[in-house]
């Protein structure tokens, strides 16, 4: 899956650099992104002209030749490292190999990422090796457009998604109240078991996560809470799962609501207003729409309710506060954004579109379907139905 980065060439062209310099871990998604490598220690990459080279540890040589998109792949080694650390200590010898693989690319100028180490970069320019910082989100702009391959990975990561979801429906769907909570196979129902039951999905489904929210009650107000304890019937439940799978590296990202038993009124007509505003957006979804114009219309669905929005008053922490969704690839939260500032939306986008309600004397609402733009519109990457009440 090597990249297309010919808008990086002009990039670089045009602030008078001879090539990119990254230095991170694999996990880092630019790194990944050019490179194809996930090594977990940090290594450096240098793009030149089309090539991509590699400075990685002697241990990881190997599996950079035959897993990365790299033209070449050199160690410290190749540079003397041991005879600079005897003469001159780790942390110097280290900068002076950073030096002479820039050089043996016959690079002088180069442009780096805003969180670019800063004594790499010293140690660079004390070598009279122009290091330039570049603003702009260059690398972000290129991943948020996604090939025909990314968005099956990413497709492919949101199956996997669902299947995690079906069994927490599934549980719930079976639970029984006793003593004011939810039981489920002979225990208390938690925030933690529902997640476990997530995680083990998701592992025997090739995909991974370090966190996940279940959230009930008074927890589910706020939108980014993980949820802890036991669950409790007759209240919203925001179930939100955003794996990576462990292959490929992308994401995917889903978000359901539901309730055990009865809903308040105001619950339930949140629920529909909030399904509602997905429709809306989802309607409105089709290559040359802004990220703003979707916002906006989310706003207008819920303010047309009496329920408030950051857009019709900036400092409410209670209705709909955050933005409408977000791009989703090697990160779970990408450009495009679709907010007050979203900009236009591009085929080949992949974005979030999840509404939502917040109140701690209600709890939380919240509905995610997960969706690319496509020439003659978009297509839901998400097939899993709503259900409020289960």
């Amino acid at each position: 899956m090597r990249r297309e980065l010919d808008a990086l060439d002009d990039h670089l062209s045009a602030m008078g650099v001879d090539g990119y310099l990254i230095d991170a871990p694999g996990t880092n998604a630019d790194q990944r992104y050019v490179t194809g490598f996930g090594a977990v220690d940090p290594f450096t990459s240098l793009y030149v002209n089309g090539t991509v080279h590699l400075l990685v540890r002697g241990l990881d040589r190997g599996l950079a030749r035959e897993d990365s998109f790299a033209d070449t792949v050199a160690a410290p080694v190749d540079f003397s490292y041991r005879e600079k650390v005897e003469e001159h200590g780790a942390p110097e010898a280290q900068r002076l190999v950073a030096v002479e693989f820039v050089r043996s690319r016959d690079v002088n100028r180069v442009a780096v990422p805003e969180r670019f180490p800063l004594g790499r970069a010293e140690g660079l320019r004390a070598a009279d090796i122009g290091v330039e910082v570049t603003t702009e989100d260059i690398l972000g702009d290129i991943r948020a457009v996604k090939t025909d391959e990314e968005v099956a990975a990413i497709r492919e990561a949101q199956r996997a998604t669902e299947r995690s979801m079906r069994r927490v429906q599934s549980l719930l769907s079976d639970a029984t109240v006793a003593d004011g909570v939810l039981q489920a196979e002979g225990e208390t129902l938690t925030s933690e078991r529902l997640k476990e039951e997530i995680e083990v999905t998701l592992v025997r489904n090739g995909c991974a996560l370090e966190e996940t929210i279940v959230a009930g009650g008074e927890q589910a107000a706020d939108p980014h809470h993980r949820g802890n304890g036991p669950l409790s019937p007759n209240e919203p439940i925001v179930v939100d799962i955003f794996p990576r799978e462990k292959e490929t590296k992308y994401h995917a990202d889903m978000t359901r609501t539901f309730c055990v038993g009865e809903p308040s009124e105001t619950a339930r007509a949140w629920y529909d207003r909030t399904e509602a505003a997905l429709e809306t957006a989802l309607d409105m979804l089709s290559p040359g729409v802004t990220g703003a114009a979707v916002h906006d219309a989310v706003c207008d669905v819920y303010e047309e309710a009496g329920i408030p929005t950051t857009r019709s008053d900036e400092g409410t922490d209670r209705g709909f506060v955050h933005g409408t969704g977000h791009g989703v690839g090697l990160e779970v939260h990408e450009a495009p954004s679709v907010n007050t500032v979203g900009e236009e939306l591009e085929v080949g986008h992949v974005v979030t579109i999840e509404p939502g309600v917040y109140d701690p004397s209600v709890g939380g609402i919240r509905i995610e379907d997960l969706v690319v733009i496509t020439e003659d519109g978009h297509e839901n990457l998400t097939d899993y139905e709503k259900q409020f009440v289960v």
